[in-house]
C-alpha cells in the first residue's frame, strides 16, 4: 500500500507540473494579444484626438476659404492654408491638405496626416492614416453704402482736407476689385445748406416754368414834347409849344434843369391852350425857379404804367411779374412788377411810373412763386427780396410722404432758392457705382461752404440706396429690393456741427439760424426744425433695414442735441461715433470701413 501510495502522489506532482506548463503557454499566448489590445485602444484614443484637432482645423480651413469671397482662388487656397497650419502647429507639416472649388460657392477641404502606432504595431506593424475633410458654402454679403458727408463752411481748412482722406479710405476699402459673385458699391451725398443733385433735379423736384416771351413794352402815347417854362405858381403852368395834349391826359416830365422837383412826376393835365396847360393839383410857388431844357410825355394810362405786348402770357391780376432781357426799355430788367390789368395778349405794370427809354426787343417775362424761376417773397426783416431757383438744388419734401421713401413721382423734393451768400454745394451726389477712380476724385473735388442742412443729406442718402428711386439711376447705379438675398443697405452720416437750416416755400425759413434775416422768408419751416425732421428720417430709414452708422466730428463744443441726434440716429451705440481731431475723424473712417467688411462676410 506503501509503495501505491507514494506511486500515486508522484503522478499527482506530474500532473500538476505538465499543467503548469500549459496554462504559461496559454498565458504567454494571451498577454501578447492583451498588450495589443491595450496598444490599440490608446492609440485609436490617440487618433481620435488628432481626428478631432484635424476636423477642427479642416472646418477653420473651409470657412477662411469661404468668406475670403473677393479674392482669387490663389488668395482663398492660402488663407486656407494659414488657418490649418496655425490650428495644426507642428503637426502641420506632415499633413496632405487639399482645397477643391465646388459648384454653386461650394468648397471642400480634405486633410491626412500618416500617425505612428505605438503598442498596436504588435497586432499590426503599419502606422495609421487619419483623413478628415468639410464642406462650406463661400459667404459674403452684397453691400450698398451711402456717404453723407458735410462740406458746410464749418469744415474749412484742415476739416475738409481730412474728410477727403478718411472718405477716401472708406472707399478703397469697401469698394472691392473683384464683384463677383458680390458686388460692393458706395454712393456719395455731399450736403451743406442743400444737396446737389445734378441733372436729376427736374425729375426729383419737377420742371419749372419758362418765361413769357415780350414782343413789345410801351408807356407812351406819342413822342416827347420840349419844355420852354414852366411859372412858380399855384398851380403851375407848363410851357409845351405845339403839345397836342387835352385836358385829362396823363403826362410824366423829365430832366429839367432848374425846377428839379418837377423830374419824374406823373401830372394830369387842366386847362390845355395850344402850347401850355396847367398842373392838376401841384403849387410849384416855393419850387426853385425853371432854368431851362427838360420834356414832358403822354402816358398810355392813367397810373404812366407800362403795357407789355407777351402772346398767351398768362398772368392774372396781382401776379408778380419779373423780367430780363428786354432790350431798349432796360429799366424793366431785373425788376419786380405786379400786374394791374390784362387784355388780351397784353398786361400791364402797376408802379411802372414811366419815363423808360424805348423798347427795341426781346424780353423774358418770368412768373414769381415757389416753382417759377424765381421766387418773390417777404423776408423776415420784412423786405421784398427775388431769389432765382438753383439749377440743380433741392429742399427737403414735405406732406404726406416727408418721411418716406416713394419715388418722386408720387411725391416731388423741395425747390431751392438760394440766396447768394448761401450758395449749393459745389459737389452734386454721385449715385451707387463701384468705380472707385470715380468716387475718390469726386471726393477729392470737395469744398466747404453754406450752412448745414442734414436732414436733407439724410434723405438724398436713403434715396440713393432706394429701390422706389431707381428709375432716376443707370440700371448699374439702382439699390437692390429691400430684403433681398445676401444684400446690406448701409448710410454712414457725417456732420460737424448743429443742423440749423429748414425751408418754407422753398427759401431758408424764419426760424432757421443759419442766414440773416434778409435772406430768409418770414415762415417758419414747413415741417418743423431739421433735427426733428432728421429724427424723424432716421427711424424711418431703420425701419426699412437699413443700418445706419454716424460720426460727429468736433461735437464736443457743439450743443447737447447735437451729440444726442448722432447717437440715437444710429443703429446703435456701436454705430455712433465721436470725433474730436482730424486724426480721430481718419480712425472713425477706418474703423466703420472695417465694420462694414466683416458685416460683409459673417452676416
Amino acid at each position: 500500500m506503501g509503495t501505491g501510495r507514494w506511486s500515486g502522489a508522484r503522478r499527482a506532482r506530474g500532473f500538476r507540473r505538465a499543467r503548469g506548463g500549459n496554462v504559461a503557454m496559454m498565458w504567454a499566448l494571451m498577454g501578447a494579444v492583451l498588450v495589443g489590445l491595450i496598444g490599440i485602444t490608446v492609440d485609436f484614443t490617440r487618433a481620435q484626438m488628432l481626428r478631432t484637432q484635424m476636423q477642427n482645423a479642416v472646418d477653420g480651413a473651409a470657412l477662411a476659404a469661404a468668406r475670403t469671397d473677393t479674392q482669387t482662388t490663389a488668395q482663398r487656397e492660402a488663407a486656407a492654408r494659414a488657418f490649418f497650419n496655425a490650428e495644426m502647429g507642428d503637426l502641420a507639416s506632415g499633413a496632405s491638405l487639399t482645397i477643391t472649388e465646388l459648384p454653386d460657392r461650394q468648397v471642400r477641404v480634405t486633410a491626412s496626416m500618416p500617425m505612428p502606432v505605438s503598442l498596436a504595431r504588435i497586432v499590426r506593424n503599419e502606422d495609421w492614416t487619419l483623413g478628415v475633410s468639410s464642406q462650406a458654402e463661400r459667404s459674403g454679403l452684397n453691400v450698398e453704402v451711402a456717404l453723407v458727408l458735410d462740406v458746410t463752411g464749418s469744415m474749412s481748412g484742415s476739416r475738409i482736407s481730412t474728410l477727403r482722406t478718411a472718405a477716401t479710405n472708406l472707399v478703397n476699402t469697401v469698394v472691392r476689385d473683384v464683384q463677383s459673385p458680390y458686388y460692393s458699391k458706395v454712393a456719395l451725398v455731399p450736403y451743406s445748406m442743400g444737396v446737389n443733385v445734378g441733372s436729376l433735379a427736374t425729375q426729383a423736384r419737377g420742371s419749372i416754368p419758362g418765361p413769357r416771351n415780350v414782343t413789345g413794352a410801351a408807356w407812351a402815347a406819342g413822342p416827347a414834347r420840349n419844355i420852354t417854362g414852366i411859372t412858380r405858381a399855384n398851380p403851375a403852368v407848363v410851357t409845351a409849344p405845339a403839345h397836342g395834349f387835352s385836358n385829362n391826359d396823363t403826362v410824366f416830365i423829365r430832366n429839367v434843369s432848374g425846377m428839379t422837383q418837377v423830374n419824374n412826376g406823373v401830372f394830369v393835365v387842366r386847362n390845355a391852350t395850344a402850347n401850355t396847360f396847367q398842373l392838376q393839383g401841384v403849387n410849384s410857388s416855393s419850387y426853385n425857379a425853371y432854368s431851362s431844357g427838360g420834356t414832358v410825355t403822354e402816358c398810355l394810362n392813367s397810373t404812366c404804367s407800362a403795357v407789355i405786348n407777351s402772346s398767351s402770357h398768362g398772368f392774372n391780376v396781382g401776379d408778380r411779374v419779373y423780367f430780363t432781357g428786354v432790350g431798349g426799355m432796360t429799366q424793366l430788367n431785373n425788376n419786380l412788377f405786379t400786374v394791374s390789368s390784362t387784355t388780351g395778349n397784353t398786361f400791364t405794370l402797376s408802379g411802372s411810373q414811366g419815363g423808360y427809354s424805348t423798347y427795341t426787343s426781346g424780353g423774358n417775362a418770368w412768373c414769381t412763386v415757389d416753382g417759377c424761376q424765381y421766387n418773390a417773397f417777404t423776408s423776415a426783416a420784412n423786405t421784398t427780396r427775388v431769389f432765382q431757383i438753383s439749377s440743380n438744388c433741392v429742399s427737403e419734401r414735405i406732406g404726406a410722404q416727408a418721411y418716406t421713401d416713394v419715388a418722386p413721382s408720387a411725391a416731388l423734393v423741395g425747390r431751392n432758392y438760394p440766396g447768394s451768400s448761401n450758395p449749393c454745394p459745389a459737389a452734386g451726389i454721385m449715385p451707387m457705382t463701384t468705380d472707385r477712380a470715380a468716387l475718390n476724385a469726386r471726393i477729392s473735388s470737395l469744398t466747404a461752404a453754406g450752412s448745414t442742412a442734414g436732414h436733407i443729406g439724410l434723405a438724398w442718402g436713403w434715396y440713393t440706396l432706394s429701390p422706389n428711386w431707381g428709375y432716376l439711376f443707370s440700371p448699374a447705379s439702382r439699390g437692390a429690393a429691400y430684403g433681398a438675398p445676401e444684400t446690406l443697405k448701409i448710410i454712414v452720416m457725417m456732420t460737424d456741427g448743429a443742423f440749423n437750416t429748414g425751408y418754407c416755400n422753398s427759401v431758408i425759413s424764419r426760424d432757421s439760424t443759419s442766414s440773416g434775416s434778409s435772406d430768409r422768408i418770414n415762415c417758419n419751416a414747413t415741417n418743423g426744425l431739421p433735427f426733428a425732421q432728421a429724427r424723424q428720417l432716421c427711424t424711418a430709414i431703420k425701419q426699412r433695414g437699413i443700418i445706419i452708422y454716424t460720426v460727429g466730428f468736433g461735437l464736443a463744443s457743439e450743443t447737447q442735441e447735437a451729440r444726442d441726434f448722432m447717437r440715437d440716429c444710429a443703429t446703435n451705440q456701436d454705430h455712433a461715433y465721436m470725433a474730436e481731431n482730424n486724426a480721430e475723424l481718419i480712425a472713425a473712417f477706418d474703423a466703420i470701413a472695417a465694420s462694414i467688411t466683416q458685416l460683409r462676410i459673417t452676416q
